[in-house]
């Protein structure tokens, strides 16, 4: 354990703070294609030719099921895009709060183990007074 507590509940702070300021976020991936087309005339049977395109799509898992958005170039393509990286940047922030949490778990559990080794031991005895019924 190399970091303090203190530096690892700044840490902390510093994570939650980067969170707050994520903004709006979306799961997902954007996905960049090129397609060809069943027309055999069209350049796109070239070899080497990369096809039609691009077309954009933002693709998430709901439900267990993949579900596709289509997405035109412009204005709305990149507010997907910044949504979707925002929530990549919230995941990756998740997993180093959830890292740092365990570490501040073991500092505190090592603290906790000192304190009980330097307080006064108890005696064995129990009372031998009975409670009253009322």
């Amino acid at each position: 354990m190399a970091d303090s507590l203190e530096t690892l509940e700044r840490q902390r702070a510093e994570i939650l703070r980067q969170m707050q300021q994520l903004g709006d976020m979306r799961r997902g991936s954007v996905v960049e294609q090129y397609l060809r087309c069943g027309k055999s005339p069209c350049c796109c049977k070239r070899p080497g030719h990369p096809g039609h395109g691009p077309y954009f799509a933002l693709t998430c898992k709901v439900a267990g099921k993949t579900k596709t958005r289509q997405l035109r170039a412009g204005p709305v393509l990149e507010k997907v895009r910044r949504e979707v990286h925002a929530f990549h940047r919230f995941r990756e922030l998740s997993e180093r709060l959830i890292q740092i949490n365990e570490e501040i778990c073991e500092h505190r559990r090592v603290e906790e183990q000192v304190e009980k080794k330097t307080s006064w031991p108890r005696s064995g005895r129990r009372s031998n007074r009975k409670s009253k019924a009322s």
